[in-house]
């Protein structure tokens, strides 16, 4: 039995285990994920709970291959799930460049940037620290996923969140001044 002995802790039980079990759940989670990174984040984060539930396993009430599945099955649903409650956003172009207008002024920028880097402080860390690579030093979110050590998914998911709520900052600290302006100029606000 593969899964009594990762419930022991032993490593080389964990290496059969993926062995012959790794198929049943990459084909499981190819199904029931949108894409190819999604499918190996959630891959990866099955066999941490098989891992972590193994002991748990009564060879009584099913086969080892059902107890995984149904762990799959489990961590997937919620994948879905937790998916399903994201605001829907478009695509970002990897090396989409925002050009400068012609008559922008170098102090406004200056400004701007600065403005920019002042939210991103309110940022995640994680989220903060793949937007700095990806927008600060040009990388993409290949080479950022690379330098890090993170899926590719993860640091997708990092700047996609990021991006939002830097937007969502932006937007609350544009209505404030906005407030801000109005009042100082001896108008109302309701």
């Amino acid at each position: 039995m593969i899964l009594a002995r990762v419930a022991d802790r032993r490593h080389d039980a964990m290496e059969e285990c993926l062995s012959v079990y790794g198929g049943l759940v990459w084909s499981l989670a190819l199904k029931m994920t949108a894409t190819r990174e999604d499918a190996e984040e959630a891959v990866q984060e099955i066999f941490i709970d098989v891992w972590k539930y193994a002991g748990r396993f009564d060879p009584a009430r099913s086969s080892e291959a059902t107890f995984i599945a149904m762990i799959a099955r489990r961590r997937l649903v919620d994948r879905y799930r937790r998916q399903a409650w994201r605001p829907p956003c478009s695509r970002l172009e990897e090396n989409a460049e925002m050009p400068l207008t012609a008559t922008a002024n170098p102090i406004d920028v200056h400004d701007e940037a600065e403005h920019v880097r002042r939210l991103m402080g309110l940022l995640r860390p994680e989220e903060r620290q793949v937007l700095e690579m990806a927008l600060g030093e040009g990388l993409s979110q290949a080479a950022v996923s690379e330098r890090l050590g993170m899926p590719l998914g993860t640091v997708k998911s990092h700047a996609r969140r990021g991006l939002l709520r830097l937007r969502e900052l932006a937007a609350q600290t544009t209505a404030s001044a906005a407030t801000s302006a109005v009042v100082s100029k001896g108008g109302k606000t309701t």
